[in-house]
């Protein structure tokens, strides 16, 4: 598996990571919008919808690096179109570098465990990223660095729905041939 080889990556794959990460972003800004905000049942909802597509996109695309050019793109639209903090650039960028490593022996892009781990840890790590940050920013407001974990914590529990949800989807697309391992 030669990464920097120029065959490596095909055009159609390329494409389909920035569609979903562009769907992603829209789908969970929709959904934020159309619940009024961040409330508890429009977070959950938002992060089941985010796990799912992302389960999806790394089921179709079973290769190494897939969720570091995720993250990369998803970090600059985050930053470049809704003001996300350039600061937790590096830390979701590496998320999703780790986790690649993390799926990548033994062939894991071919086992469905390493691959739903592998999205399991990386929702995990970039939130302990933003926590982390969060921690240096509000240390000295410690009732804000509380309720931020709570609600990290509550988008948490809807990744590990969208865990479950992004299976089930990729079961009806494999039936519908457009997963086809």
């Amino acid at each position: 598996m030669n990464l920097f080889a120029s065959d490596y990556w095909d055009p159609s794959e390329l494409i389909l990571i920035g569609t979903f990460t562009g769907l992603i972003k829209i789908s969970t800004m929709l959904i934020a919008l159309a619940g009024g905000g961040m409330n508890p049942v429009t977070l959950v909802l938002k992060n089941t919808v985010a796990t799912s597509l992302l389960i999806i996109l790394v089921y179709k695309i079973r290769k190494f690096g897939v969720l570091t050019l995720f993250s990369v793109i998803s970090t600059l639209v985050s930053l470049l179109l809704m003001g996300g903090n350039p600061m937790s650039i590096a830390g979701v960028i590496i998320s999703g570098f780790v986790c690649d490593l993390f799926i990548a022996p033994w062939n894991g892009f071919h086992k469905p465990i390493r691959l739903i781990l592998g999205i399991a840890l990386f929702d995990f790590l970039s939130r302990a990223v933003s926590l982390g940050y969060s921690y240096f920013l509000y240390q000295e407001q410690m009732g804000m660095f509380i309720m931020g974990v709570m609600v990290v914590a509550l988008g948490y529990v809807g990744c590990l729905m969208g865990l479950g949800t992004g299976i089930i989807f990729v079961k009806e697309l494999r039936h519908a041939g457009i997963i086809r391992e």
